[in-house]
């Protein structure tokens, strides 16, 4: 048995090698955003440093304009002042303009970073498998697009050149402050070492806050989007004031996160400001003895109290730049994990061409479970000759969905093969399976966009009389025809709306059109009342003919023009027949037949 202490310390470390990979990881894909940058973010750099020592340069030019400038002026000589206030006035010049040309470059590489991030994040959200977009919810993915994305913004916009030219504006000072009076510098070297204990201390807290408020942020879009997508189901069981609280909790629990961070805020800056004042009240008394004694000028004097007290001033600013800097490698650690995810479902490296299918589908010995599940396909065999109609019936958790995922490949077998026209989808390449197999839902989705953008989703080549060829050939160009702007009626716009069977319909009329060799329709009809199942049969007709089908449904209705059911139960085929034989049997379809005409009584 492991002592606990040394168990505590092995995850400790596990924790720490976790964490330094977490980071390795992110600082590659930020190395991978910036190369295309680079030309452009080292000119950025330059500027920054011209910019920054330029702007120190001015306390020095003062002390050289107070000490030799004014004195050879009183002797009548105005070239070395004229000189010297020319020098500053360039300074200033050269500090202003280098200061709004690194800003400008900054947002634009910050800009090309940002936009080639939220391209990827959206690539890999549509590229990953099924799998992962089941497990993922769609509000974490949202607050990867949106504060995620946001925390990085405010981070690259202004917090890198923030903190670039902080550094070197007080690396450039505190060499300007030895240069003109070492002593100065001394009791600016001996402040420096109280500042570090309050950043450090400032730091080792916000970290943790920053990161708490990150995950209530989360929380929080999670929450909403959640309660928004399934608003109906919240209203139908009255949870709106269960949501209330819940939701109250994770508001309140971000109001705490940004309380303690403002109150951290109210120490550090007050403690920098005092240090700052002790400082330069340090360097004016010891300097201004030495004025007084003749060992120092009245304009080093000045200069080295200007260094001093501008030493002081980007130390907040980094502060802040560090509490970005933490809300942005939060945001940044779960972006770049995100990803990292690997689709569970893979091209084939070498896909077999399949450019017309004929729909002959086979399982052979397929297993099958989800993650790390018990098997719902224990050495599955089916064969379904091409152009023939199945209807897959069962109880719920028998299999038939699984099938249709699979059939689809938006699953992998875990072992066996799934064949089409003798071909392993695993090696066909996802254009051709996606051409010769569509699945239609029960969710009849449409997207925002004409009723003819959404037919046309299929095949966005098709000319207008494809797309109304498709919609008459399921029966759905009358009732188009019937809305306000018929086939240009935009469906998410007030007078656009469409019934559940008619949006069923349009999604036929879609799959019409992409003329697929293989159609599975899961549970296409199980949402619409009687009226709504009669308009869509009609349209099935159409849709099925000359095509391989598969129908999987409770309503027996719809089993009825099919050339072939099978009765699956736990993963298996227990019945397979013609529905008329089926129902003349005494087998589990036959009762489930009899059953369901008693309900039409």
């Amino acid at each position: 048995m492991v002592p606990v202490g040394v168990q505590d310390e092995e995850n400790s470390e596990l924790d720490r090698t976790r964490s330094a990979a977490v980071r390795k990881r992110s600082l590659r894909l930020l190395g991978e955003l910036l190369r295309p940058e680079r030309t452009t973010f080292i000119l950025t750099v330059v500027l920054v440093v011209v910019a920054q020592a330029a702007r120190v340069a001015g306390p020095a030019l003062i002390a050289l304009a107070i000490d030799r400038g004014l004195p050879a002026a009183q002797d009548g000589r105005w070239l070395p002042a004229g000189v010297i206030g020319g020098g500053y006035v360039l300074a200033a010049v050269v500090a202003g303009s280098c200061t709004a040309a690194y800003i400008r470059m900054a947002a634009r590489v910050s800009q090309a970073i940002l936009l080639a991030l939220r391209q990827r994040v959206f690539r890999q959200t549509q590229r990953l498998s099924l799998e992962f977009h089941e497990s993922y919810t769609s509000g974490r993915i949202i607050a990867r697009q949106t504060s995620d994305l946001e925390a990085l913004r405010e981070l690259l916009d202004s917090g890198i050149t923030s903190l670039a030219s902080g550094l070197l504006f007080m690396a450039f000072t505190g060499i300007s402050l030895f240069v003109l009076d070492w002593r100065a510098g001394l009791v600016l070297a001996i402040a420096v070492g109280p500042v570090w204990l309050i950043t450090r201390w400032f730091q080792k807290r916000s970290q943790a806050l920053y990161r708490a408020s990150r995950v209530a942020s989360a929380r929080l879009i999670v929450n909403f989007v959640e309660t928004m997508t399934g608003i109906r189901a919240v209203q139908a069981f009255r949870r709106e004031g269960a949501n209330n609280d819940t939701y109250a909790g994770f508001t309140e629990e971000y109001r705490q996160n940004n309380a303690r961070t403002m109150g951290l805020n109210g120490i550090y800056d007050p403690a920098l400001q005092l240090t700052g004042n002790l400082t330069v009240a340090a360097a004016l008394a010891i300097g201004g003895f030495r004025v007084l004694d003749g060992g120092l000028e009245v304009g080093v004097l000045i200069a080295t109290l200007l260094y001093t007290k501008r030493f002081f001033q980007p130390v907040t600013q980094m502060a802040m730049f560090y509490n970005a800097f933490q809300s942005a490698a939060a945001a940044l650690e779960k972006i770049s994990g995100l990803l990292e995810e690997v689709p569970t479902v893979v091209e084939a490296p070498e896909p077999v061409a399949l450019p017309h299918a004929a729909g002959a589908l086979r399982f052979e010995q397929v297993v099958f479970g989800y993650g790390t599940g018990t098997a719902v396909l224990p050495e599955f065999d089916l064969d379904v000759p091409a152009g023939q109609t199945v209807a897959l019936v069962g109880r719920t958790g028998a299999g038939k969905s699984t099938l249709a995922k699979l059939i689809t490949r938006f699953y992998d077998v875990g072992s066996g093969a799934i064949t089409l026209d003798g071909v392993d989808l695993r090696d066909l390449s996802s254009r051709d399976l996606r051409r010769a197999v569509v699945m239609v839902t029960q969710e009849a989705y449409l997207f925002s966009g004409s009723v003819r953008d959404n037919i046309a989703l299929a095949k966005p080549e098709a000319t207008d009389p494809e797309v109304e060829a498709a919609a008459r050939a399921v029966g759905a160009h009358d009732f188009i025809l019937a809305l306000p702007d018929g086939y240009d009626t935009d469906v998410n716009k007030r007078g656009g709306r469409v019934s559940a069977g008619q949006r069923q319909l349009i999604s036929f009329a879609r799959a019409f059109l992409a003329d697929p060799a293989v159609l599975i329709l899961d549970e296409a009809t199980s949402s619409l009342d009687i009226p709504g199942e009669r308009l869509v049969q009609r349209g099935l007709q159409t849709l099925l003919a000359d095509r391989t089908a598969l129908i999987i449904a409770h309503r027996l209705s719809t089993v009825a023009i099919a050339d072939r059911v099978l009765v699956m139960s736990e993963g298996s085929v227990v019945e397979d027949g013609t529905p008329d034989d089926l129902i003349a049997g005494q087998g589990r379809f036959a009762a489930l037949h009899t059953a369901w005409k008693d309900s039409l009584v």
